[in-house]
């Protein structure tokens, strides 16, 4: 029997970075699913201020060398892979000198979100997908974490709804609440189209005319996982307005749960 193949996109974890909850829920989870029957690989953005020596990332030419549109420019992806210390598990960076190469995550000096913060996510999405399909390797699940990885469940239920390294694939969201999500511009639609889509296909992205990521991440995901405790009255109700499996789930239980979540996910897709 095959194993099962699990790819987690995650904005950041730790050991390479530590910027919230998210870092510490991912560093925990792929090590408890990876081994045994499943298969787990992870891809995360290569930021300016992961040690690249001290964690041992080096290149990988083969899947290096795409161009990344965004917003009608051309942008080199370089892939950068380390294994997690005690784990035989490998971590892929996606890196590009215009968008990573600072020594800050999000935020500037004076703590002022990055201007281009809207197309560093449109890239590290755009890449995401790129780079599992020149992996050639089907997952099972796919488990984004966090709003910079909120485009691809979109992504992947439009453009990409054809490919078919991902017709078998339950897509997971893990909702975060932070600050971000709410200030990447009133061009984020644009800078999100790809090939045939329009700003209209990203209707779901809005809320009363607002930008509203996680809204569009939940409605074309197939299933959420409520990454934080205690979220907004606004995120509450996302979750109570969606109709597909969430997983409210915290602490100590949550990789077990996690594990738990995907084999249901998976048996549905089975019985259907």
């Amino acid at each position: 029997m095959s194993k099962k193949k699990v790819l987690i996109v995650t904005q950041e974890m730790n050991p390479y970075t530590t910027l919230s909850t998210i870092s510490e829920t991912v560093h925990n989870l792929a090590p408890h699913l990876h081994g045994g029957k499943t298969e787990v690989r992870v891809l995360m953005p290569r930021f300016g201020t992961i040690n690249e020596r001290r964690h041992r990332l080096h290149e990988v030419v083969r899947l290096s060398g795409m161009n990344i549109i965004v917003d009608d420019d051309d942008y080199p992806l370089i892939i950068k892979v380390a294994s997690l210390p005690t784990v035989r598990m490998q971590v892929y960076f996606l890196d590009n000198e215009d968008f990573f190469k600072r020594k800050l995550i999000f935020d500037d000096a004076s703590g002022k979100p990055f201007d281009d913060n809207a197309e560093r996510a449109v890239f590290f999405c755009k890449g995401v997908i790129e780079t599992v399909k020149k992996f050639g390797w089907p997952p099972d699940i796919i488990h984004t974490h966090g709003w910079m990885t909120s485009l691809i469940p979109f992504y992947l239920r439009t453009t990409y709804q054809n490919e078919p390294l991902f017709q078998k694939a339950k897509v997971v969201y893990s909702l975060y609440e932070t600050a971000h999500e709410t200030q990447l511009g009133e061009q984020f639609v644009k800078k999100a189209s790809i090939n045939n889509l329009s700003s209209d296909d990203l209707d779901a992205f809005f809320e009363d005319g607002k930008l509203a990521v996680h809204k569009g991440a939940i409605s074309y995901a197939d299933a959420i996982v409520k990454g934080t405790e205690d979220i907004s009255p606004t995120y509450s109700a996302l979750l109570s307005a969606a109709d597909k499996p969430i997983l409210d789930i915290q602490g100590d239980e949550i990789t077990a749960a996690i594990a738990e979540f995907y084999d249901s996910l998976l048996a549905e897709e089975v019985e259907q």
